[in-house]
């Protein structure tokens, strides 16, 4: 991946003649690196809770747990019991690999699906599950 990076920022620049204002060469080459990093899309809290109630809503219903039911997704719940507390990149590790009675959905929802559910999660925890 760094070895395309550099690449394409050696090309974007190479692309400018020897008398070309470098400034314009960096900025090429910096948007070129920002679009190499950036992800492919933003969460989605709305497609989350589409997501949510197709998937989770079984066992997790107004952010309870049936099999646990100390281990909800409430905000302080999240906080205690996620490993690595209540964020959107935790909930997604938790979604897509699993734990204890959870079973993963990593293969069964898209990485889109996943990132989309933390989301919603995340978002219903601050606000308090309705």
């Amino acid at each position: 991946m760094k070895l395309a990076v550099f690449a394409t920022l050696l090309a974007a620049a190479s692309a400018f003649s020897i008398k070309a204002d470098l400034g314009k060469a960096a900025c090429a080459g910096a948007v070129v690196f920002g679009v190499a990093t950036t992800p492919a899309f933003a969460a989605d809290v709305d497609a989350g809770e589409t997501v949510f109630n197709a998937n989770c809503a079984a066992c997790h219903a107004g952010g309870q747990n049936v099999i646990m039911p100390e281990k909800t997704l409430e905000k302080e719940a999240l906080e205690s019991y996620l490993s690595g507390g209540r964020n959107e990149k935790a909930v997604i590790n938790q979604v897509t690999n699993g734990k204890n009675a959870m079973p993963a959905f990593g293969g069964r929802l898209s990485d889109e699906d996943i990132a989309n559910v933390a989301a919603y999660v995340i978002s219903s925890s601050e606000s308090g599950w309705e």
